[in-house]
């Protein structure tokens, strides 16, 4: 090979085109993710109706008392302007309030995506579909908790 001139000849190995989201939806109607922040898992059930929310049996008002964590939940759903629009079920465990909330969110952005592809952009943008990964920090050995060292004392 000489020159560059003859590259243009060659064709790409193979054209890469965009992932094709399809929509996953059950006999029922239903589309389920798994969602998961902190130690807290929740599977979550979307189907269009009314927009009851359900949390392991009871209201999701109930469930989380606190507005901040009803906030946390209807996020995705308010961001992809479907308010009303679906009904979800969803059951979660482990953790606390704030890291059910946060699972029962991811999980509720999957289930979104997979009964309604045309949300993924929407979701993706405002960092719903992103698991969050951070955790808490292991004790370690000598110390009185991850970092923090005993109260030093000379005498």
């Amino acid at each position: 090979m000489a020159d560059l001139s003859s590259l243009k000849d060659l064709a790409p190995a193979s054209e890469a085109a965009a992932p094709v989201h399809v929509r996953k939806v059950d006999n029922l109607g239903r589309s389920y993710a798994t969602g998961k922040r902190k130690n807290a898992v929740a599977r979550v059930w979307v189907k269009a109706g009314t927009g009851k929310i359900t949390i392991n049996g009871r209201d999701f008002s109930t469930y989380f008392a606190r507005p901040v964590l009803q906030m946390i939940l209807q996020q995705p759903i308010v961001s992809a302007a479907r308010t009303g629009q679906f009904d979800i079920v969803a059951t979660v465990t482990g953790g606390g309030l704030s890291g059910q909330a946060g699972a029962v969110r991811h999980g509720l952005s999957k289930a979104l995506t997979y009964f309604e592809p045309g949300l993924r952009g929407v979701l993706k943008k405002g960092g719903f579909l992103t698991r969050d990964s951070r955790v808490v920090e292991r004790k370690k050995y000598g110390k009185a908790k991850a970092r923090r060292s005993f109260q030093f004392s000379k005498r």
